[in-house]
């Protein structure tokens, strides 16, 4: 107590002394809501937002005033919880929900969180739970030996944060080490392995120290700003994270086209150009879906017209390009250059820009291109109609969406200090700097709803904060090594870990820039075998994009042909597993778990699994490692529990629990897929859909006697906003293996949408020994060669046939997909 009056005395004589939350006196509620009061004037309030959910919000001055509301969280009423009884217990305050025991220590105020069997799931540390002084408000909470911490959104480094330190504050940092933070990204979101999350919700400079200070504690803090954090209880980290996502909203589906690849340069902005690489892809049939165009196809920044000299007719080219079956997406900055006078003027005259604190003025902003700059300040009303009529011209022109880039904005780093003096309509820029490009991406969706009705936006964005799944996709910013292109090996192999930790803070649509964004290429045959492996990993990330700055191609046959050959193999595969993919992409948008997930997260109580950052699971059934060090040709691979079947052969089995060495020449990527899974694919496009009637190819890797695999497929138009209102179908497959054979069942659920009517399911049973007969509703069926169900599987709709390979030990069954439940036996 001696102390506490001290550090409280002291701190009304130097404003920069520590001042603790003294003795909790006493409590106010209301509905679920309860305000605890201190001796010193400082408050806790708790809002019981759910059974497992608890806002947390310390205020040394007792007001609980907040500057804004929250950019991130859109709905706190998760639950009906109630009336919150508090039970007033001589030494502490408690309160019961169905999960947890709240606690509530009164001298010193010591915040505890149980579970509902009295185990310790968070707590403030000793009486430091939460500080103040002139610089910021600190929490310091208990930390376990064996605690670890995932999270935090795009962040080098290995994903177990436990032992370093993280800030928040979106930077423009190009060819970034495996080390550097902060990024483009700021999401103060983390998980820790006791079965709980905390969201920071506070848009300032916030500090997160996993234990660099003490191995007794770990800490996060804000230099400003209401200090309210999210606690979030959970079973593990996929229920934790699917509660983060009901406080933040669901992320929006990508139109199936983005789930293709894309190819891009920093110096696409030519219609000659698009025309030539789209043809050459069409030529050398490597499948492609999206042309990109970087920030020079303005005339000037960011009046949205298309360049003169560089574009002749664009309305026409995009016309060409969707006849190729190619979408294109165009950059937008969010600036006005000085340059631009008509539209310079405009803004400044309207007030539209953000405001320099010291003269009043329009700041003038240096920017990277086009000169100096007028910055948009998206957050005040009048700007999104004017924002959003100049971007829907080139969408009338016939574009398919944007890439909103350089949003932090750019050049406001930490180093930047200038930057601070820009005012924006809400709130000077120390509180808007990380939400300045969420800003901007809500008014870009909003005006792109607004004037395309019924239509998916693309857009894809660098610079963000908590949230951002409701309006964009992303991708890691620019990686690379730009001293020497050739030694961005471990960029490359660090771009699994950010892509995996981007997911983790609710994006679950990101690319990599494959190849790596930075550096100069000068020897393409030097380059191949990197930009190989790239390929190989990026073609797994939910939105596939290559791209490099400048003028250096990366088109895959710039590298020679065996890269070539190896490239299109990869981005092949991709086209094949869409079905998968875009299964997984609506279970994305439902729930908000990630693709691509850490092998923590599907396996937490592996112990190896959970140190291991460079391999992934891509959806649930499928592991992938890829090739990640410059000339390995065998690659260590973990395999968690269980049996794992070689994807590539669909035939070798690995016992899980282990590391194997897996023969990984430049043309294979380890693959790996759990016994007892089905994988619907589909047959290689050049487009997403280019065939709408296409057969249906659904692996079954049978489970061991009486147990079942299954897969629930989806499927909608993919381009409408129908799937908001359930507009889909559904087709679910089991396999049940039995005694003397196997059991399958199609089940299919039609909600408003059928992919086609004269299709075929082709099931693809991996098995050891060529079945005696196939029967469907009772009846056998006619045994042919596989080569016959090849030939008629894209014309033939009414037979029933199946075949039996015996060097690849596959059992093919060809039904056509009637939209009608179907049995088959295997005897």
């Amino acid at each position: 107590m001696i102390k506490r009056v001290w550090l409280f005395i002291m701190g009304l004589v130097f404003s920069s002394a520590i001042l603790i939350a003294g003795e909790c006196i006493s409590y106010t509620k209301k509905g679920n809501q309860v305000i605890f009061n201190c001796k010193d004037g400082s408050k806790l309030l708790l809002t019981i937002n759910s059974s497992s959910v608890v806002k947390i919000w310390f205020d040394q001055s007792g007001k609980f005033i907040r500057s804004n509301e929250s950019f991130a969280v859109v709905n706190e009423n998760l639950e009906n919880v109630g009336e919150i009884n508090v039970n007033d217990e001589p030494a502490c305050y408690e309160i019961f929900t169905s999960k947890l025991r709240i606690r509530l220590n009164k001298d010193p105020m010591q915040l505890q969180i149980f579970d509902k069997w009295q185990k310790l799931v968070f707590s403030d540390f000793k009486e430091k739970g939460h500080e103040s002084d002139s610089k910021s408000v600190k929490a310091y909470k208990v930390l376990r030996s064996d605690e670890q911490f995932f999270g935090l959104g795009e962040k080098t480094g290995p994903l177990n944060r436990r032992g370093r330190s993280y800030k928040m504050w979106n930077s423009d940092r190009p060819c970034y080490s495996v080390t550097e933070d902060p990024l483009a990204k700021s999401i103060p979101f983390f998980m820790s392995s006791y079965r709980y999350g905390i969201f920071l919700d506070n848009t300032y400079k916030t500090e997160f120290k996993f234990g660099t200070e003490s191995e007794e504690y770990y800490s996060f803090e804000a230099p400003d700003g209401a200090f309210i954090y999210y606690f979030i209880f959970g079973k593990d980290y996929k229920d934790i994270q699917e509660q983060y996502i009901a406080l933040t909203g669901k992320p929006i589906m990508p139109p199936k086209w983005a789930l293709g690849f894309a190819q891009s340069r920093g110096l696409y902005t030519k219609e000659a150009q698009a025309l030539d690489v789209a043809a050459e892809f069409r030529k050398r049939q490597i499948p492609c879906d999206i042309i990109y165009q970087d920030i020079g196809w303005t005339q000037y920044l960011q009046d949205f017209e298309w360049r003169k000299g560089n574009y002749t007719n664009p309305k026409e080219m995009l016309k060409t390009l969707k006849g190729q079956g190619f979408k294109m997406i165009v950059s937008q900055d969010p600036v006005v250059s000085q340059a631009n006078k008509k539209q310079w003027h405009e803004a400044d005259k309207l007030g539209y820009f953000v405001k320099d604190v010291r003269n009043g003025k329009s700041y003038d902003m240096p920017w990277p291109w086009g000169g100096n700059c007028g910055v948009v300040d998206f957050t005040l009303p009048g700007v999104a109609d004017w924002w959003g009529k100049y971007q829907q011209k080139p969408m009338d022109d016939g574009i398919s969406g944007f890439w909103t880039d350089m949003g932090e904005p750019a050049w406001s780093n930490e180093e930047d200090i200038d930057r601070l003096n820009m005012k924006h309509h809400i709130g000077m820029h120390d509180e808007i700097h990380n939400v300045y490009g969420l800003t901007w991406d809500r008014v870009v969706k909003e005006q792109f709803d607004k004037r395309n009705p019924n239509r998916r936006i693309f857009q894809m964005t660098r610079s963000a904060y908590a949230g951002l799944q409701r309006y964009t996709f992303g991708w890691t910013n620019d990686s690379g090594n730009g001293n020497d292109v050739l030694e961005g090996w471990g960029q490359l192999e660090n771009q699994v870990a950010v892509g995996i930790s981007a997911g983790l803070g609710g994006i679950p649509f990101w690319t990599t820039d494959i190849s790596g964004y930075c550096g100069d290429i000068t020897d393409y045959k030097a380059m191949g075998e990197l930009y190989t492996r790239w390929m190989q990993f990026g073609i797994f990330c939910p939105l596939s994009r290559a791209h490099h700055e400048g003028d250096n191609a990366v088109e895959p046959w710039m590298f020679g042909d065996v890269v070539e050959k190896n490239s299109k193999a990869a981005i092949e595969l991709k086209y094949q597993l869409f079905p998968y993919l875009y299964t997984y992409s609506r279970k994305a948008h439902d729930t908000g778990l990630p693709i691509t997930r850490g092998l923590f997260m599907e396996y937490p109580n592996d112990a190896e699994a959970v140190k291991i950052d460079n391999q992934f699971i891509f959806g649930e059934e499928i592991l992938v490692a890829p090739v990640l060090k410059k000339g390995e040709r065998i690659k260590r691979v973990y395999l968690p529990d269980g049996e794992w079947i070689d994807f590539n052969d669909k035939k070798t089995v690995y016992l899980g629990g282990q590391t194997v060495a897996y023969r990984a020449p430049l043309g294979v990527i380890p693959i790996f897929v759990k016994k007892g899974s089905i994988i619907p694919m589909m047959p290689v496009m050049q487009y997403i859909h280019e065939k709408k009637d296409y057969p249906l190819s659904v692996h079954i890797f049978p489970n061991y006697e009486d147990e079942s695999a299954s897969f629930e497929l989806y499927e909608d138009d993919g381009e409408n906003l129908d799937y908001l209102k359930d507009i889909y179908s559904k087709t679910k497959f089991v396999c049940t293996t039995q005694s003397g054979g196997y059991a399958t069942t199609i089940a299919p659920e039609n909600k408003g949408f059928t992919q086609s009517d004269k299709r075929n399911i082709v099931l693809k049973y991996h098995l050891e020994e060529k079945p005696d007969t196939v029967s469907v509703e009772g009846k056998a069926i006619q045994n042919v060669e596989e080569g016959l169900i090849l030939d008629k599987q894209e014309s033939d709709f009414t037979s029933l046939e199946w075949s039996w390979n015996e060097t690849t030990k596959e059992c093919w069954v060809k039904i056509p997909d009637r939209r009608k439940s179907v049995n088959i036996i295997l005897k």
